[in-house]
């Protein structure tokens, strides 16, 4: 039968009305006005079915359906006769389906009269169940059997729908519970994935060529809001042998450790879904899956005097060993019970964050109760949140947004999350460049000269420099810093020439240059919180007992910390605020907190930190739960802005 699905339009009110006096008793009918509601109702949603035959179309039967927040409700369902036992009312129960699925219902629903066994019966085999009798609903006497359908748990909201996208379905070969396989001409055309919520698009497209039917499914993926894998980004990076190169450099030791024993100087192997066959190289295919994450690759690799990669590449099924099927059966099976990614909700979430912790961390920017604190601001801002680690870098596309708060580095994971998570379209605190400036000093010592904003004399010190005595006017005491390092770890002063070259033999085994600067002594150090290119917080941190940093490191106390006062924004000297704004300014628009010293009432910058401290009981002791809420809010604000929604909601805030 070629039956179809259309929305209905106001010249359909007759065949509604026709509809209800040819299917239903006179209990059960709709009036005129009704339906002509119906037809207009922003609560409602009217359909026609079509049946087609040569060229002439036939209208056979009609769906009325209520819109609740959770619940599609089935309002009626009426199919002429002579079509009833041709398919017509399958076809509308199966539109409903894919309504509620695209939008995101949990649920359908139903009432039926209760004597009409052979519909409720008709029912029964689609999947619905009676909940309870609604005794005296259509009339005295007349009973109902209200009838649920959930769609999932009703335990699990938002849960997301795995879909896998191949050129022709008809040629997928594996047996995959829960995942649906579609077409790449469907999911580019079809509405019902147009509207579609909460999925996730695994792309095994034969080709991602720029413009091909491939490279579009993914296009279209991260306009519609679905996480897709690969992504745009990870496609262009396949192109760029460069690229694949520097990207890979992370995995560089464990590249050459793998391949030293392979005899040949060429070497290809595909990863399925992030295993490989030979169980030689399991380890790093898994690393090459994180870098390139795509579910079927060939990597090819070739040495002159290291092992290089030469080209990566996605697979399709057609360029599979069939000898490789029952393992990538396996693989496949692992691969998407991880990925179903059903949450527990019993909250409307609006957006998913991630919070990347370690929980082995000595001293993290926020304790365990300020982590707690971010979190529950989080729910009351709209976001469901997890408190993620580096295992989870593979779970990144989950979530709407990142929130850092470990300590972040260049050359480590905390960067690569940061990158990651931007490229694939994720709200970022701190992100990827903030990282990258603030994290180190000799581009921050540029930066505050270039654009005259007061600093501590400094100078830029290398292995030259020492040989060839630029040196020797330096006026002591000095401070030696790492360029990245961080809580005044690698930090240290010198009071004389013999103890600076003895630090700096020290330090040159880490860094080819080392920062030198004037010592300048004071009874605490400023601290400003800057979010959004507006003061936070602020902070007044004391030096520690007997000690000339906030924090004495040597000590044998554990923690030695100096005070601190927080103290409110409008308290500050205003020369502070200035240039702690002018500061952040020049590294971006995320959250840092600026140091600085104020010397005879003048303010010099000494460092502007990317993922500043944040701890309960100390930044947070003036504006308390507030503090949170806009850090929350500004995440939020960014989500909303990056795809394009203008209105946003203010919380007001008290100081």
């Amino acid at each position: 039968m070629n039956l179809t699905v259309r929305k209905a339009a106001p010249p359909d009110l007759f065949f509604l009305e026709r509809i209800e006096h040819i299917c239903f008793p006179k209990f059960q009918q709709s009036s005129r006005r009704s339906l002509r509601n119906s037809l207009t109702s922003p609560f409602q949603m009217v359909f026609i079915c079509e049946f087609k035959e040569k060229n002439e179309i036939t209208k056979v039967g009609t769906l009325i359906l209520n819109l609740y927040q959770r619940t599609l409700r089935i309002y009626s369902i009426g199919v002429l006769p002579e079509f009833q036992k041709l398919g017509a009312g399958d076809t509308l129960l199966s539109n409903v389906k894919k309504i509620a699925l695209s939008k995101g219902f949990e649920k359908l629903s139903l009432e039926a009269l209760k004597t009409d066994e052979k519909l409720i019966e008709w029912y029964q085999k689609a999947g619905f169940i009676i909940t309870e009798e609604l005794p005296n609903y259509y009339a005295d006497g007349i009973h109902a059997q209200k009838m649920v359908l959930h769609l999932c748990d009703p335990k699990e909201k938002n849960t997301i729908s795995n879909l896998i996208v191949v050129d022709n379905p008809k040629k997928w070969k594996l047996e995959l519970e829960g995942i649906r396989v579609i077409s790449s001409k469907a999911y580019l055309s079809d509405p019902e994935f147009q509207t579609m919520k909460n999925a996730r698009v695994f792309n095994l497209s034969s080709s991602y060529r720029y413009q091909s039917t491939g490279y579009y499914v993914s296009l279209l993926a991260s306009a519609r809001e679905h996480r897709s894998i690969p992504n745009v980004t990870t496609i262009r990076d396949f192109r760029n042998v460069s690229i694949i190169r520097t990207v890979a450099q992370d995995i560089d030791d464990l590249l050459q450790k793998t391949l030293e024993k392979h005899p040949h100087n060429q070497l290809s192997f595909n990863i399925y879904f992030g295993q490989t066959i030979d169980r030689t190289y399991r380890q790093l295919g898994q690393h090459l899956y994180r870098l390139f994450e795509t579910p079927l690759i060939n990597v090819q690799f070739n040495k002159t005097d290291r092992w290089l990669i030469q080209k990566v590449s996605p697979l399709s099924m057609d360029k599979i060993d069939s000898r490789d099927f029952e393992r990538i059966q396996h693989f496949a099976l692992d691969y998407f019970k991880r990925k179903r990614f059903q949450r527990q909700r019993f909250y409307p979430y609006k957006y998913d964050l991630a919070i990347l912790i370690n929980p082995d961390e000595k001293h993290p920017p926020s304790n365990p109760q300020a982590l707690q604190n971010f979190k529950n601001a989080a729910k009351k801002i709209g976001f469901y949140t997890e408190f993620i680690t580096k295992d989870d870098y593979d779970r990144l596309s989950e979530f709407d947004a990142l929130f850092i708060r470990e300590t972040t580095n260049v050359n480590d994971y905390t960067y690569h999350f940061s990158r990651t998570a931007y490229a694939e379209g994720l709200v970022v605190i701190d992100d990827p460049w903030s990282i990258l400036r603030c994290s180190n000093k000799i581009f921050l010592d540029e930066c505050m000269r270039q654009n005259k904003i007061s600093t501590p004399k400094t100078w830029i010190l290398s292995r030259d420099s020492i040989k060839n005595h630029s040196i020797d006017n330096i006026t002591y005491p000095l401070v030696l810093k790492q360029p990245d390092s961080a809580f005044s770890l690698g930090v240290t002063k010198v009071t004389n020439s013999e103890e600076m070259m003895e630090s700096l033999n020290r330090l040159f085994k880490k860094s080819d240059l080392i920062i030198a600067q004037e010592f300048l002594p004071s009874e605490y150090d400023w601290r400003i919180g800057i979010l959004d290119q507006k003061p936070l917080y602020a902070c007044k941190y004391f030096m520690a007992k007997d000690h000339w940093q906030i924090v004495n490191w040597e000590s044998n106390i554990e923690d030695d910390f100096g005070m601190v006062e927080t103290m409110l924004v409008e308290d500050v000297p205003a020369s502070v605020i200035k240039a702690a704004l002018k500061a952040t300014a020049l590294m971006g628009d995320g959250l840092y907190g600026v140091d600085l010293k104020t010397i005879n009432g003048k303010a010099y910058i000494i460092e502007v930190n990317d993922n500043p401290t944040i701890d309960a009981g100390v930044e947070d002791k003036v504006l308390k739960e507030n503090l949170y809420l806009k850090i929350m809010q500004s995440i939020h604000n960014r989500i909303e802005l990056s795809r394009n929604i203008a209105r946003f909601v203010s919380i007001e805030t008290d100081q």
